[in-house]
């Protein structure tokens, strides 16, 4: 299924139905009254979050979604039957904006959770509701109002605990391949990652954390380079970013200046963002002597006077995986804790 992770649609609640002008006429009532119902209340358009849906995709090329109107009132007073309401079902992490006005009308982040985009228009009234002592025929009705109509913009940002940034190729996919059951596409070639994947690592039988591995950066992806940032807004709701780094790029590049280059693309992206906690990952040690490796990841780090947390692994041979698991684990349950 492909992933689509913005959509534009447009989302029209049911009009009210009119009220009702009737007068009741009988062989032996021949001046019964007026008997005209309420007409009937407009069907409302819903958004419910469903952990099922991984992508917004059906909503590519369906874009117009109606609830329907609410039918007029009749004789006797009967009322008109009420539209039925639509609810559109979302990705868990779904935001949901007024294209118009650019205003945040819900941000869906549990299982179940829904929002009434788009409110049915009020049921007219009737004209047996006007009958008054010094008013015994009355002729009055109120339409019914007009449902909601909205231009909606649906953004879905992956909900993850953890999320990986880095160049292409280095090695976030063969990461989370091995701290978790994802199993993303792995191969040595640039933007092996098309799209956001997410695992479940678990460190223990009732502790684990979701883990994000979005597409590869390069220096000008803030101004459309390579896959751009279009994919930095799903670790935007991460509390630990995990910055991987190969120590020993294939065309020979500075890893200090990779990393250098990620660093200014998050910030024209996002300040925010890049003020997160974030830590160095050195990957790809495997590739070196032990001697070597050591050396190269002490450079590094002088270098960049990386005054935060620094982590040596191997993804592919999983050499200092589980450590770096267990850590991220210990700083969330800290930060969980903190935060009740």
């Amino acid at each position: 299924m492909k992933f689509i992770d913005e959509v534009r649609i447009r989302i029209e609640a049911g009009d009210g139905g009119n009220g009702c002008c009737s007068f009741l006429r009988l062989k032996f009532m021949p001046n019964g009254g007026p008997d005209g119902g309420d007409g009937g209340d407009g069907g409302t358009v819903f958004l419910l979050a469903d952990e099922g849906i991984n992508t917004l995709i059906d909503y590519r090329y369906a874009r117009l979604h109606k609830a329907q109107n609410g039918q007029k009132g009749g004789g006797r007073n009967c009322s008109g039957k009420a539209g039925e309401d639509i609810t559109l079902r979302v990705p868990v992490g779904t935001m949901v904006y007024d294209e118009d006005t650019d205003e945040l009308i819900a941000d869906l982040t549990q299982h179940g959770q829904t929002a009434c985009v788009g409110k049915g228009g009020a049921h007219g009234i009737g004209n047996s509701r006007f009958k008054s002592s010094i008013n015994r025929s009355p002729t009055r009705t109120i339409p019914g109002s007009p449902g909601e109509k909205r231009n909606l913009r649906l953004e879905l940002k992956v909900l993850a605990d953890v999320g990986l940034l880095g160049m292409p190729n280095a090695g976030k996919s063969t990461l989370i391949h091995a701290v978790s059951a994802a199993r993303p596409k792995v191969a040595d070639y640039p933007f092996t990652t098309l799209y956001p994947n997410l695992g479940v690592v678990r460190v223990s039988p009732e502790r684990s954390f979701v883990m994000a591995d979005i597409p590869g950066l390069i220096e000008g992806a803030a101004e459309g380079a390579g896959l751009g940032v279009r994919f930095l807004k799903h670790v935007s709701r991460t509390l630990l970013l995990l910055h991987i780094v190969d120590i020993a790029p294939p065309d020979g590049g500075d890893p200090v200046e990779h990393i250098k280059s990620i660093i200014k693309e998050l910030e024209k992206f996002s300040p925010e963002l890049l003020a997160k906690e974030r830590w160095l990952v050195l990957n790809k040690t495997d590739l070196l002597t032990a001697e070597e490796a050591e050396q190269c990841c002490q450079d590094i780090v002088k270098r960049l006077a990386w005054t935060g947390k620094v982590f040596k692994i191997s993804g592919l041979s999983h050499k200092g995986t589980d450590e770096l698991a267990q850590a991220a684990m210990k700083y969330l349950e800290t930060r969980q804790n903190s935060a009740q």
